[in-house]
């Protein structure tokens, strides 16, 4: 059903939905667009009406051939949508979805036009802040690039910003997707171009080994990993394109490339990527449920089978994969030092046996306790049984209580 958005534009049908709203095939004045209509409660927040209304000159003025562009931001009534360029093709996470991972050229080729859309964003001053394959579109009728990779564009930008108002978050909220979350968000820090970096090295890992270097299981571990864990190596790549990858996902902002030099730095890695295979690497154990607050199961699809460690993690039980952008993007409570510091530290998913916990994860800390209970209630059982022992031994009590009247008073070993 068509429907009027403002007085220039009119939505026909819905292409996709997301957190913060949902996407539409509309038509305005100068033909196809796509409308970004949000979320009715975020429309009638008047303080990010009033943020909407201050971003717009920032996010009219983005121009880049790999950004989306914003054409528009309508204001009327209860609609608030942004009326963005129509890009004819699917999403990174669509592709990934199907094909699980890609060859390194095509990978490199993609994320590198990302770089160059980031590098005018940050040049404008703008921080894109929700950086994940949902948000890189691939326009199909665009020229092939390096490994058969259609042209990338970066959209949804300036949806995090608005939606993240003081009100809204206060400091003890984080916003964005938590495998995607620079370590200084985690923390607390405000979000600098740094942070857009560190998310866009966690895509080209993604791309690269069909999942995300520190995801899976309960957001809350999901986030103790980025500030706690080192990535683990990917073997199969170049050491240049590791070693490019690791000072993107550098723990320390300052330490990160700019988006420019890293977009320079992996253009100038295509040729030594011609011809590679996607790499064949093993899947990480699916669930850690290990990494799960006790309060809190595992989690899990709605078909009861655990949540494989690939991608983002969904935090909308029943969402839809053929969603052209899961519901990922989240406010969560900024974790407090002493929670940060209780993860496991080292590497990220470092070898041990098969079924073992990791060190320091909620199970091996639950399997600890239950071990402690157990040997304490069976000490309490053996002083009892020897005491029993001793009374039967001399016939009862004086009072003349037969033994079998007390055969309940001892508690029993769990």
């Amino acid at each position: 059903m068509a429907r009027k958005i403002g007085s220039r534009y009119t939505a026909h049908q819905i292409l996709g939905r997301g957190s913060a709203g949902t996407v539409w095939l509309g038509e305005g004045p100068e033909g196809p667009v796509a409308i970004k209509l949000l979320r009715e409660d975020l429309a009638s927040d008047q303080e990010l009406v009033s943020r909407f209304v201050q971003e717009r000159t920032a996010l009219l003025g983005l121009e880049h051939p790999h950004v989306v562009s914003v054409r528009d931001l309508v204001v009327d009534g209860n609609d608030l949508a942004l009326v963005m360029d129509l890009v004819r093709g699917t999403d990174l996470r669509t592709r990934l979805d199907r094909e699980r991972r890609l060859a390194p050229e095509a990978a490199v080729a993609v994320v590198a036009d990302v770089a160059d859309g980031l590098a005018a964003a940050h040049a404008a001053g703008v921080v894109h802040r929700d950086v994940k394959p949902e948000n890189v579109l691939l326009d199909m009728q665009g020229p092939l690039g390096p490994g058969g990779s259609h042209p990338a564009l970066l959209t949804d930008f300036g949806v995090a910003k608005l939606i993240d108002t003081p009100r809204r978050t206060r400091a003890t909220k984080i916003i964005g997707t938590p495998d995607y979350l620079a370590p200084e968000i985690v923390e607390g820090l405000p979000p600098r171009a740094a942070v857009d970096i560190y998310a866009l090295a966690t895509v080209l890992y993604e791309l690269l080994a069909g999942f995300t270097p520190f995801g899976g299981g309960h957001p809350g571990a999901v986030l103790r990993r980025h500030v706690t864990e080192t990535v683990v190596p990917l073997p199969g790549i170049p050491d240049e394109l590791w070693q490019l990858l690791v000072q993107c996902l550098a723990k320390a902002p300052a330490s990160r490339l700019r988006a420019s030099e890293l977009s320079a730095r992996l253009r100038e890695l295509l040729p030594m990527l011609a011809g590679m295979a996607p790499l064949d690497v093993d899947e990480p154990d699916a669930g850690h449920e290990e990494d799960a607050p006790e309060e809190a199961p595992a989690s899990s699809e709605p078909s009861g089978e655990p949540v494989r460690r690939r991608g983002a993690v969904p935090l909308v039980p029943g969402a839809k994969p053929a969603d052209s952008n899961r519901d990922t993007h989240t406010s969560m409570r900024v974790p407090a030092p002493d929670e940060l510091a209780g993860g496991a530290r080292g590497t990220a998913r470092a070898p041990r046996a098969a079924g073992a916990p990791r060190p320091g994860s909620a199970r091996n800390r639950a399997t600890a306790r239950r071990r402690r209970i157990a040997v304490g209630a069976g000490a309490v059982a053996l002083v009892a049984a020897i005491g029993v022992g001793s009374w039967l031994a001399t016939g009862g009590d004086e009072d003349g209580t037969a033994p079998d009247d007390t055969r309940n008073s001892a508690p029993a070993a769990p």
